[in-house]
């Protein structure tokens, strides 16, 4: 929730939105692929935040019509926040290194074709990301959910260098 909470508070910086401009701004961004934002939390985190104090209800409606405004309290906490996430390093979870962890239960041949399978999906994801960077300026999101976009595409591409050479040593019988 402290990715989102952010990403809430950050959408409100530069005014007072309806729940569902805050969610169509995220959804812009692609942020349910970066930050794993669940869109049907956005709500329940907005009127969260309200309850907090972090976030003022202007107008009060049903489904997404209830107009927020940050407050002093959430500009504090989203800067507090902020700095955090780029101070603090932390692991990325990826369900893939617990399939590492187990690649020694496979056979060559399903491990060579498992990594192979990856290294197409990787290659087909990477190339996904320059049409989104694409598709998303078109639409007017900001330079700077580029980078975004950049990052994840270079985490790909790195897992794809990894899985060529691993492959190698697979064929090679150096692994597992």
């Amino acid at each position: 929730m402290s990715s989102t909470r952010v990403l809430l508070l950050g959408v409100l910086l530069d005014g007072p939105l309806h729940g569902y401009e805050v969610r169509r701004r995220l959804e812009m961004w692609g942020a349910d692929t970066w930050a794993n934002v669940a869109y049907g939390s956005i709500y329940h985190g907005l009127g969260k935040m309200a309850d907090e104090g972090l976030l003022h209800r202007m107008e009060e409606g049903r489904g997404g019509k209830t107009l927020y405004e940050i407050t002093e309290a959430g500009r504090a906490e989203f800067m507090t926040r902020l700095m955090s996430h780029w101070w603090e390093i932390k692991p990325i979870v990826d369900p893939f290194q617990v399939a590492l962890t187990f690649m020694d239960r496979l056979s060559p041949a399903e491990l060579i074709g498992a990594m192979e399978a990856r290294a197409v999906q990787l290659k087909a994801a990477i190339g996904m990301f320059g049409r989104a960077i694409e598709a998303k300026r078109g639409h007017g999101a900001p330079r700077h959910i580029d980078e975004t976009l950049r990052l994840n595409a270079a985490q790909l591409e790195a897992q794809l260098d990894w899985i060529g050479s691993a492959l190698e040593r697979v064929r090679n019988g150096e692994l597992p």
